[in-house]
């Protein structure tokens, strides 16, 4: 299952433009400094998907909660927000595209392109967020809740320093898949997007019609690499405050 990526890290050092190996090299990373258009595209990735993953966790957070609420009277909203689950993503693009079309008409200022991508990953990433936060809050002891009640805890207070904090790993956890869905889509990204306006996935899709381009491999080592120290040191942190690790 990780040889692709092997290969990938491995043949970006490939002196050669072909998949036969003609040395070491660091070419393609130098090239890859000065490629504009591959740095500028991961750049709008990580914006779209920085911030969609924001707005999904707020969203799918509050879903949850109404979801799981005992007393709660929009119980049907977390139904609604999870529903993009079972919608492939070609319907949901083309749903999309034609809401920013009719909106188009009846705002001349709109346009597609960031705001667009943002709203069509915030749609999905919510749906997921909603699920995985439900599934925490919903085995949270509703006695917590009923104790801080009744000693005259809000409501509001009641979900921001008692439920929010036991379910904070799983939020972040939400957060960081809503990320990673909205930084490799391209399905909804091919609806949503417009001119001037490409995240990383499209460029290197529409660069690969062309033909085999080495700089992707460099890309993608430096994507992988950074993705592996950061599970590493979160992995590492975890294992320094385990229980067994302090005895």
């Amino acid at each position: 299952m990780y040889a692709p990526l092997f290969l990938v890290i491995i043949y970006s050092f490939n002196s050669l433009n072909t998949f036969s190996w003609g040395g070491f090299s660091w070419k393609w990373y130098k090239k890859l400094i000065d490629n504009h258009l591959l740095l500028d595209s991961a750049l709008v990735s990580c914006k779209v998907a920085a911030l969609s993953a924001t707005l999904s966790v707020l969203l799918g957070t509050l879903c949850a909660s109404q979801w799981t609420s005992v007393k709660g009277k929009h119980k049907r909203l977390g139904l609604v927000a999870t529903l993009p689950l079972v919608i492939p993503e070609m319907v949901l693009g083309l749903s999309l595209l034609l809401l920013w079309v009719w909106l188009m008409k009846c705002f001349s200022w709109l346009h597609r392109g960031f705001l667009s991508l943002v709203v069509a990953h915030t749609l999905v990433g919510t749906a997921y967020v909603t699920a995985l936060v439900r599934t925490r809050l919903a085995r949270i002891d509703p006695f917590l809740s009923e104790a801080a009640l009744d000693l005259g805890a809000k409501p509001y207070k009641v979900f921001l320093w008692i439920k929010m904090p036991l379910a904070l790993p799983t939020i972040i956890a939400g957060w960081l898949l809503a990320f990673i869905l909205s930084f490799d889509d391209v399905v909804l990204a091919s609806f949503a997007t417009g001119p001037g306006t490409s995240t990383l996935p499209l460029v290197i899709f529409s660069s690969l019609r062309l033909g085999y381009n080495p700089e992707i491999n460099a890309l993608g080592s430096c994507i992988i690499c950074f993705a592996s120290l950061l599970t590493g040191g979160i992995w590492y942190i975890i294992y320094r405050k385990s229980p067994v690790n302090e005895t």
